[in-house]
């Protein structure tokens, strides 16, 4: 393996996260009742039984005006997505304080952290403000509840009765969700807390209603990176140095512009990936080239194979020309581009260092 050059991080072609149906969420204790249908699963997945003492949940034509609502207003759930991964990360404050991990926040953080996600969500969807809870929707007042533990909900007294949105998302799991339950005493534990906050039962935890379940979360690629390779980055003493590191390091990843802010830790941090003497033109001559979100990238990362950068995001790999074999192996043509008037393919661990092309802009 040539220095710079980073390990290869199994399953990368697939968006990193993603558990299949018969997996628990990686790092998450999946409560009794919480198990979810196949990953992805769109509006209306969950389960609809479950009454207790509020009925059956195929009955209850409120929280079936709210599901409604919701798909309506966003029916894949990528603006909920945008709205937590939003809220999230501006908990996280990477920028100003290079934290990217959960755990790295403090406890009044933590408490905090519902009131972005419940404000973010908000803001994306145009609900309005609730009489007493949090949002009007279809006319009904509900209330949202997040948290970072799959099932770590809990209810405060003014909700008993009350419609619940309830969103769970984790960067170390990958993935979000968020389902409607009505906080009837059936659905509820008989104790609570000091404050009377009560967690759901296992009734409680069978009748959510899933509008999205174990959705992929926009990915955090200093979460999937090994900690070698996150210490190695934040050892470097300046932002262009960590940046570069970075794009060394999280090769054929997505790479968002918030992992970029937390590395580089700087106001300018956008500087240290552009051309004119940013990461792209310092990591030119060992081979790699960063695809941005430019149609014109997007579809070079796709035709070698590589995750296709979505809004906001980088994907950096290490190219050698098509001319060079290692190995001895069939030429893949499939897996070649065109750039500078000769043809390139990704780099192998064997492949000798060299100067990359100038991405087309």
């Amino acid at each position: 393996m040539n220095p710079g050059e980073p390990e290869p991080i199994p399953g990368q072609l697939a968006l990193p996260g993603m558990p299949s149906p018969d997996e628990a969420p990686d790092g998450q204790l999946t409560l009794p009742g919480l198990e979810f249908p196949a990953p992805g699963g769109g509006a209306g997945c969950g389960r609809a039984g479950g009454g207790g003492a509020g009925g059956r949940v195929a009955d209850d034509g409120e929280l079936a005006g709210v599901a409604a609502e919701l798909r309506a207003l966003d029916g894949d759930g990528s603006r909920m997505a945008a709205a937590i991964r939003g809220a999230l990360d501006m908990l996280l404050d990477g920028q100003h304080t290079g934290r990217y991990r959960w755990d790295q926040l403090h406890k009044t953080e933590k408490t905090h952290a519902g009131t972005l996600v419940e404000i973010a969500l908000a803001r994306a969807l145009g609900l309005a403000d609730g009489t007493a809870l949090d949002y009007t929707i279809a006319g009904t007042d509900v209330d949202c509840k997040f948290s970072h533990r799959l099932g770590g909900w809990m209810i405060p007294p003014e909700a008993d009765g009350k419609l619940m949105l309830l969103v769970q998302a984790s960067d170390e799991d990958g993935t979000w969700s968020a389902g409607l339950l009505r906080a009837v005493p059936g659905h509820l534990s008989v104790a609570g807390n000091r404050d009377g906050k009560r967690a759901l039962n296992d009734h409680g935890r069978t009748a959510v209603r899933w509008l999205h379940a174990r959705v992929p979360l926009q990915e955090n690629a200093l979460i999937r990176l090994p900690g070698r390779d996150v210490d190695a980055i934040f050892a470097l003493p300046s932002g262009q140095q960590r940046v570069n590191e970075l794009f060394r390091r999280a090769q054929r990843m997505r790479v968002s512009r918030t992992v970029v802010a937390t590395v580089a830790m700087q106001d300018d941090y956008m500087k240290r990936v552009r051309g004119g003497g940013g990461a792209r033109d310092q990591l030119r001559a060992e081979g790699i080239v960063i695809f941005g979100d430019y149609a014109g990238d997007q579809a070079l990362a796709a035709a070698l194979g590589l995750p296709r950068p979505g809004p906001g995001e980088f994907v950096s790999a290490r190219l050698v020309p098509l001319s060079r074999r290692a190995g001895g192996g069939p030429w893949d043509y499939a897996r070649a581009i065109r750039l500078a008037g000769a043809d390139w393919r990704l780099a192998s661990a064997g492949d000798p260092a060299g100067p990359a092309p100038v991405l087309p802009r």
